[in-house]
């Protein structure tokens, strides 16, 4: 049975689910959601800080294709797949300037970010994507071995995590521009 399906006519079974959850996913989220919370407030960062959140949403999104689809008999389709969705929109979101009002402060070798909630969503999209297919999975788990499941998931993942790496990069270009205009 779907999830979506369990919920919709059986929505006391929500509360059994989280129940369920092990205590280190919670734990989990609430890390993620002091981090997307973080990026909501103007700040300042450095570049090693900024390049958190994309290793961190890379590698979980990384785990959730494994974790899901290990068994699958097609798990190096799968990462070939995630990182085409990845590359496609690395490519995609390259192309976009960084977020209005970021700057480079090379004295202080730091961003000024202002706030936004765009990292917070994307955070909370793949820590969703991952938790729902792991309740799906743990229901049905032949699940896994569907291929328009695999690939959905999987592409998904790929398309989050190529977004959330190419907003970094967006930014972390201003410093490789501040850079050459000191040197010009």
């Amino acid at each position: 049975m779907l999830l979506t399906t369990l919920l919709s006519q059986h929505p006391e079974a929500a509360l059994d689910i989280v129940r369920g959850t092990p205590a280190w996913v919670g734990a989990l989220l609430a890390a993620l959601i002091v981090l997307g919370l973080s990026a909501t407030r103007a700040r300042s960062a450095s570049p090693a800080r900024l390049a958190l959140l994309p290793v961190a949403m890379l590698g979980l999104a990384l785990w959730g294709v494994q974790s899901a689809f290990a068994t699958s008999g097609r798990l190096a389709e799968l990462l070939a797949l995630w990182a085409v969705c990845f590359a496609a929109m690395l490519a995609l979101g390259l192309r976009g300037a960084a977020p209005a009002g970021t700057r480079w402060n090379a004295a202080a070798h730091r961003f000024h970010l202002p706030g936004s909630w765009a990292p917070m969503a994307l955070i909370g999209g793949v820590f969703l994507i991952k938790y729902t297919v792991g309740v799906q999975l743990a229901l049905e788990p032949a699940l896994a071995r569907e291929a328009g499941f695999a690939l959905a998931v999987t592409g998904l993942y790929g398309l989050l995590s190529g977004w959330i790496a190419a907003r970094t990069l967006r930014v972390l270009r201003l410093q490789k521009s501040a850079t050459a205009l000191v040197a010009a």
